[in-house]
């Protein structure tokens, strides 16, 4: 039976969890799946493409339906995107360079960005906001997975995460409060 795309991506992602990001080689995809490394790139054209496919299937099971309530909906989009990614070992690593690749391949983030919108968000600073929330999800679960590995406590990471959500959400709410930026600071 050929090999397919989904079955490429699905294995990619399956070593990841079991074994990180340093482990997840096209030489070792190539030899789990019982196929030469080149056979690979009919499927993904390198393996930056390959992770950027990971970072979205990793996400794939997180929820996107929206309540109409839309700060509560990104609340809930975010916790459910860190306990997606957090229990896979290098996680945010894979998804943030996912997003930095390509910010529209993961479909939890464009969903996130829609979502800010619906705030009332618009234009570059929808773009930024959309940046600094998942700059701070994967920066939180990245940071918490360093703590594990180095044994030490990741006590109140969560709280912390939380906290960092709330202070976003809330300035947004409030975009009359919100700095605007001088015409030539737009630019830069």
């Amino acid at each position: 039976m050929p090999l397919s795309t989904d079955e490429v991506i699905d294995t990619a992602a399956e070593l990841l969890r079991r074994h990180g990001l340093a482990d997840l080689s096209m030489r070792r995809l190539a030899t789990e799946l019982g196929v030469r490394p080149g056979a690979l790139y009919w499927h993904v054209d390198n393996k930056q493409t390959l992770l950027i496919r990971v970072a979205d299937r990793v996400l794939a099971d997180v929820p996107t339906t929206t309540t109409g309530a839309p700060a509560r909906d990104i609340r809930r989009l975010l916790s459910d995107i860190r306990a997606a990614v957090l229990p896979v070992p290098d996680g945010g690593e894979v998804v943030a360079l996912g997003y930095a690749l390509d910010p529209t391949s993961v479909q939890v983030f464009v969903h996130l960005r829609r979502l800010i919108g619906d705030l009332g968000v618009a234009g570059r600073d929808r773009a930024a906001a959309t940046d600094l929330i998942v700059h701070h999800v994967l920066g939180s679960i990245a940071a918490q997975q360093d703590r594990q590995l180095a044994g030490l406590s990741t006590r109140g990471a969560a709280a912390a995460f939380d906290r960092g959500v709330a202070l976003v959400l809330d300035r947004l709410t409030q975009p009359a409060a919100a700095p605007r930026l001088a015409p030539q600071e737009e630019a830069t």
